[in-house]
């Protein structure tokens, strides 16, 4: 009976370990995250110093109004999470493959 038990639990434990990584692979990130990783990768695109408001500028204060976003017109990053739209974390998930 302790036999059965054992190869039983042994069975398992390599199902698992074969089920895990391919189960990672077919999981959805969530919306709010996909907004993160948008802003993330938005903020280091951009070349200058101060993509946003809340970022600092060389000499340490916050950038403010001075920030890429807070201007009209050129380049405007993606500093906030009401900045990303229903399409943009579509792309996002064509691009990624995340559906």
């Amino acid at each position: 009976m302790k036999t059965t038990l054992a190869v039983a639990m042994a069975c398992a434990m390599a199902l698992l370990s074969f089920s895990t990584p391919s189960m990672a692979k077919n999981s959805r990130i969530s919306d709010e995250q996909i907004k993160e990783k948008i802003i993330q990768e938005s903020i280091s695109s951009y070349s200058g110093n101060c993509p946003c408001p809340y970022n600092s500028a060389r000499n340490g204060s916050q950038c403010g109004k001075r920030s890429a976003w807070s201007r009209v017109g050129g380049y405007s990053p993606i500093c906030y999470k009401d900045d990303v739209t229903r399409k943009m974390i579509a792309d996002w998930r064509m691009k990624n493959g995340n559906r």
